[in-house]
């Protein structure tokens, strides 16, 4: 099996000051003009299912309501797979770019989680403009801007 060197390029800090990246040092000038976008893809490490079981689970029992009793890892987002690879895209609330510092209107990454890389979201290249989705999620929001204002205790068990 092939392996990779994956580096840490920051951490989630979540406080009472709020939640924002704090990159390392040595990344800061990978900020470089990114003023001006309002969100970013994260990809970050789902570090406390880093395991020899957690990397093995293939199979999820689903979480969400009307949908099939279990679902391969690749038809979820469970934090249990092969690589622990997350991605979320995030709004950006605030920018210090000297600092090293993006803050995040929300991420569903806890403090301390690592991240690995972060990309500016476009949507010539990330948006679907007509997704194609199972009818058991059918009635999910569209739209990142939706899904805070939307009951998911009605989606899942």
């Amino acid at each position: 099996m092939e392996q990779f060197i994956v580096k840490t390029i920051g951490k989630v800090r979540s406080d009472e000051n709020g939640i924002r990246i704090e990159l390392e040092k040595a990344f800061i000038p990978g900020l470089r003009n990114l003023e001006g976008f309002g969100y970013i893809n994260v990809l970050w490490w789902f570090h406390h299912c880093d395991t020899e079981e957690s990397r093995s689970k293939l199979i999820e029992k689903s979480p969400y309501k009307g949908s099939p009793d279990t679902l391969g890892t690749f038809a979820t987002r469970a934090p249990e797979r092969p690589n622990p690879i997350a991605l979320t895209c995030v709004y950006i609330s605030y920018l210090e770019v000297d600092k090293g510092i993006i803050g995040l209107a929300y991420i569903d990454a806890e403090d301390g989680t690592p991240v690995l890389d972060i990309k500016p979201y476009t949507p010539s290249f990330d948006r679907v403009e007509k997704p194609i989705v199972p009818n058991w999620c059918s009635n999910w929001p569209r739209s990142i801007e939706t899904s805070g204002d939307y009951d998911w205790s009605a989606v899942f068990s």
